[in-house]
């Protein structure tokens, strides 16, 4: 539930639904990871839910499952049957059933994220489906990845670089890659981390905070 304020006054008014977080980017890059790390951090201070699509099965589900990081009836999965960025972008109404259903069973929620399945840089989410985007690189593939640039990292609201620690296995030059970022984002916000670390997540949970604040304001 969104808390109540502590200076004395009204506590806002609950939207008419809940916040919806996309979270997109290429196979492997860590986004069922930061979905489990992002439920972890808040789910104490906020009632959450969680969809995942794959294309043929609900293995990203399943790991949520397994790792407890909700209760059940809080994840469901959307078997897509088709190039992922096809039901986050071009028909959305599988996930949109996903996500009022959730709404309908255990809510009133305060966030829904909706994880995309791997992608390339080429996956976006409806704005009919999410209120922002979180898209989800990593540095495994080196540090030309942000050069490469691609909607998916040049327009979603916050840009994930993650598995820092990996860098210097592989060569990827980090400060080249904030550099591209910026080249490629303006402004937008671009947060580095490893979510194999403790507190790896902080970060990217601090900017859903604020999200939802600003939400629950609105």
């Amino acid at each position: 539930m969104l808390p109540r304020p502590t200076d004395g006054s009204r506590p806002a008014e609950r939207p008419r639904r809940a916040l919806r977080i996309g979270l997109g980017g290429p196979v492997g890059s860590g986004k069922t990871a930061t979905v489990a790390a992002l439920c972890r951090e808040l789910r104490d201070r906020f009632s959450l839910a969680v969809v995942t699509n794959d294309i043929y099965t609900t293995e990203d589900a399943e790991f949520l499952l397994r790792h407890a990081v909700l209760p059940p009836e809080r994840i469901t999965a959307v078997a897509t049957g088709c190039c992922p960025h096809t039901a986050i972008r071009d028909d959305i109404s599988a996930n949109l059933e996903a996500v009022e259903e959730l709404e309908a069973s255990v809510g009133p929620l305060d966030l829904v994220l909706v994880e995309s399945g791997g992608d390339n840089l080429t996956a976006t989410f409806s704005r009919g489906l999410v209120d922002a985007q979180i898209f989800v690189i990593d540095v495994a593939g080196g540090d030309k990845i942000p050069r490469k640039g691609g909607p998916g990292v040049r327009t979603a609201d916050l840009l994930v670089v993650n598995k820092t620690d990996l860098a210097p296995l592989v060569g990827a030059d980090l400060a080249v890659m904030a550099r591209d970022a910026r080249a490629q984002r303006g402004e937008l916000p671009v947060v580095f981390c490893s979510l194999a670390r403790e507190g790896g997540v902080a970060e990217v949970a601090a900017w859903v905070r604020a999200r939802l604040a600003a939400w629950g304001r609105g």
